[in-house]
């Protein structure tokens, strides 16, 4: 009854005054806002998320780039405002972005990658971003805008954990983006995990182009042998409960740790690790349909 009272009311009297109760504008808001116009240049586009933290995510960012840029010119958007870590997974920290006109110029690495992130843009590495959404939204915006991406054939947006504001902002903004690799770790609650971030995909209308199950089994740096930590097989059975392509496993190795810490991603070496991430990358070229073709 109360309720009821409260509903056909739009001035409730109170002990202090009235509180008028918002009613809703005379227009509402119909559909996503507009996609970028300005975006403009890049081939092909791809996302790498996860439906969580900690997967090592940004590690498969960076290596497929740089398994990409072996046939392609290839970009990187470093889109974890909050926790930018690909300028130091390509011995690229503490660079300098430079200004071209109006355009901002993506940093050079060794390997072929051109990146953007927030970590160029910070006084110190200590330095934390205390941002809302709508700051985090407008500086992906400008990552994608007002950086020179001219004539690249591959895009590779490394996202954040989760499906919050970011890979909403690139879902709104973006024309048309190719395909999202969800990365998952090897235990039954990859499927969890994959379950949110593929439930994204759908209702963002993106198509999943596979899982990757990352830490797959340690490889004991003295005898060779491989133990699994975390099981395995969580991002496979992941895969064909939610029909999506399984990409791949990518071992917890010494290699890729001592590579992340110097700057040398594991994808510009010559051994299995790299292969792995090669074969990874050319599953995603056949998936987006294009023949690979030299730089």
């Amino acid at each position: 009854m109360v309720k009821d009272k409260i509903a056909s009311c739009n001035v409730i009297s109170m002990p202090t005054g009235t509180i008028k109760m918002n009613t809703p504008p005379p227009t509402p808001v119909i559909g996503p806002p507009p996609k970028s116009t300005k975006y403009v240049g890049v081939k092909h586009t791809i996302m790498v998320m996860s439906g969580k933290g900690g997967v090592g995510k940004s590690t498969v960012s960076v290596n497929l780039a740089v398994a990409l840029a072996k046939k392609f010119k290839v970009g990187l958007i470093d889109v974890d405002i909050n926790g930018p870590d690909d300028p130091m997974l390509l011995g690229v920290s503490g660079k300098d972005v430079e200004v071209k006109g109006t355009q901002i110029l993506p940093v050079k690495t060794p390997f072929g990658v051109d990146v953007i992130s927030m970590g160029f843009m910070l006084p110190s590495d200590d330095t934390a971003i205390i941002w809302r959404g709508a700051l985090r939204h407008k500086a992906i915006q400008q990552f994608l805008e007002e950086v020179q991406w001219e004539g690249y054939d591959y895009m590779v947006l490394d996202m954040p954990p989760g499906t919050g504001d970011e890979p909403l902002s690139i879902s709104q903004l973006v024309p048309k983006v190719d395909g999202v690799v969800i990365v998952v770790t090897p235990q039954d609650v990859a499927l969890l995990d994959a379950r949110k971030a593929i439930d994204f995909c759908k209702k963002v209308e993106m198509k999943v182009l596979g899982i990757v199950e990352n830490m797959s089994g340690f490889v004991c740096p003295h005898c060779g042998e491989t133990t699994y930590i975390f099981k395995k097989g969580g991002g496979e059975e992941a895969a064909k409960k939610y029909n999506v392509p399984f990409l791949g496993r990518i071992p917890f190795s010494m290699e890729i740790v001592e590579g992340t810490d110097s700057g040398v991603p594991s994808a510009s070496l010559n051994d299995t690790v790299s292969a792995i991430f090669t074969d990874i990358a050319d599953k995603i070229v056949q998936s987006v349909d294009v023949a690979p073709s030299p730089k």
